[in-house]
């Protein structure tokens, strides 16, 4: 890997880290990037070469996640929803446990809904709105995150 990418990794992971750090000890609305930059030890202009917001931290490190899940899943033929597949599911959020119980604390599961809403979309394709399977789809993906909040 080039040694500009290197660095700009370590430098997002400084600021994701320094973040969750935060979030810790207090909401995402009470926490500043000039709070953040200080702690994580990086230029204001490296958060906003990588990120818009604070929210963007976050959905960014989401999205990571998904596509981690998405490069670990093994299809079953049309079935993605596999026994397997279900089972890492819930070790992601063993994993990542912290992220997602501080996220939804302050208010910001929803976040997370949406965008694994999205992510199982994109995983099933196009359909149309009116599709049973599209809500079959929404019941699957909300009962993950439920009985994973609930675990």
């Amino acid at each position: 890997m080039d040694k500009r990418k290197e660095a700009n990794l370590r430098v997002k992971q400084s600021i994701t880290e320094t973040l969750l750090r935060l979030l810790e000890q207090k909401s995402i609305s009470q926490i500043t990037i000039s709070e953040i930059i200080t702690s994580a030890g990086v230029a204001r202009s490296s958060f906003y070469r990588n990120y818009t917001s604070k929210e963007r931290v976050i959905t960014t490190l989401i999205s990571d996640i998904l596509e981690e899940y998405r490069a670990n899943m093994k299809s079953d033929g049309d079935n993605v929803y596999t026994y397997e597949n279900i089972h890492m599911g819930f070790e992601f959020f063993s994993h990542y446990e912290r992220l997602v119980l501080d996220l939804h604390r302050f208010g910001y599961g929803s976040i997370i809904l949406q965008m694994m809403n999205q992510f199982h979309e994109d995983i099933a394709g196009s359909m149309p709105h009116t599709s049973i399977s599209r809500y079959e789809l929404y019941i699957y993906t909300g009962a993950l995150y439920n009985t994973a909040l609930m675990w």
